[in-house]
């Protein structure tokens, strides 16, 4: 009985000292210390990511335009609600493999109060057909609850088809 008890007292006496070890030099998850955050002094509001244009007498300060071409299918369209909006995400099919920077281009020519349309477009090159899994891309634009407010009818076009999500 005496031996256990002295066990007993002494794993107690060891195991309230390993405490004292989580904050010591000798523990390796202590080495680099704690993180701290600093501000930082912006120069800019501009995106550091994203390379200024230079000014030059062979171009404009305009913007340019997107000249993305319709895609060739939508296959699928689905409006997910979001606290504060919704997603809106389209699945389309290219007729060739390689289309890059997929948009959802608002027309507003044939948006109105109650219906948003949208341009399913991508910058394609000419490239081999290949497989519909290999030609499948997915898109999706974020919606405020105000840019939502009384819309009812959300469409997607491409060339060969127009996909509608109604609430």
């Amino acid at each position: 009985m005496k031996k256990s008890v002295t066990v007993l007292v002494l794993s107690t006496l060891v195991l309230t000292s390993c405490g004292g070890l989580r904050d010591s030099r000798l523990n390796p998850m202590n080495w680099f210390g704690r993180s701290t955050s600093q501000p930082v002094a912006s120069e800019s509001v501009d995106n550091p990511l994203i390379p200024r244009r230079r000014v030059s007498i062979f171009r404009s300060n305009q913007p340019e335009a997107y000249q993305g071409t319709l895609i060739g299918e939508v296959t699928e369209l689905l409006v997910e609600r979001r606290p504060g909006g919704a997603i809106i995400r389209a699945t389309g099919v290219s007729d060739r493999q390689g289309p890059f920077e997929l948009r959802l281009v608002k027309v507003d020519a044939e948006s109105d109060a109650d219906t948003l349309t949208y341009d399913f477009r991508a910058l394609q090159i000419n490239a081999a057909q290949g497989s519909s899994n290999s030609r499948t891309f997915t898109v999706a634009l974020w919606l405020t609850d105000q840019q939502l407010a009384g819309i009812r009818d959300i469409r997607v076009k491409s060339r060969s088809n127009i996909r509608t999500s109604r609430r």
